[in-house]
């Protein structure tokens, strides 16, 4: 397991995270891989990701439940360096994991890595796209990469697969 430092105002420490941590961290991830809480297996996790990066491409779109009046304050959460906390529910997704999409685990990881690759391009291609968070609302790019950097942050240590290291 590795020891990655969290730091979502550290630009460099989020691109380093995308480029190489990420994907490493993943590598390692099995079919008999058990989260340490919630009820997802290795493969809904990963598929469960899938979806969120197409979702900040606009690859998918949903609608923000999240009243007007507090989007601000629920949208300082991407700025602010605290993580995602254990069994945050995303008001999406039930209290049990869909249908996988995909035959394998490793088929699931080959789409994902392909989802941020589509990602880190689709904010150079139109940077002023703009794409709807289901609870942060619409978010630029800047926005989604610190939504994306904390919510897979948050399954690799739910998976076990990384260790927190304090930001230095």
């Amino acid at each position: 397991m590795s020891s990655i430092p969290f730091d979502v105002n550290d630009d460099n420490l989020r691109e380093a995270f995308f480029e190489h941590h990420f994907f490493d961290a993943l590598a390692v991830l099995t079919e008999h891989s058990a989260p340490q809480w919630g009820n997802m297996t290795a493969q809904h996790m990963v598929e469960h990701l899938m979806w969120a990066f197409r979702l900040s491409t606009g690859g998918v779109e949903v609608a923000c439940h999240t009243p007007v009046h507090i989007l601000e304050r629920m949208k300082r959460f991407l700025y602010d360096n605290r993580q995602t906390p254990r069994n945050f529910k995303n008001p999406l997704i039930g209290e049990t994991p869909p249908p996988l999409e995909l035959s394998s685990l490793a088929e699931a990881k080959s789409a994902l890595e392909e989802e941020v690759n589509n990602f880190k391009k689709h904010f150079v291609e139109k940077p002023n796209a703009f794409h709807v968070h289901p609870i942060f609302g619409p978010l630029n790019g800047i926005e989604w990469y610190r939504a994306q950097y904390k919510h897979c942050y948050h399954h690799l240590l739910q998976f076990g697969l990384i260790q927190e290291l304090p930001a230095s």
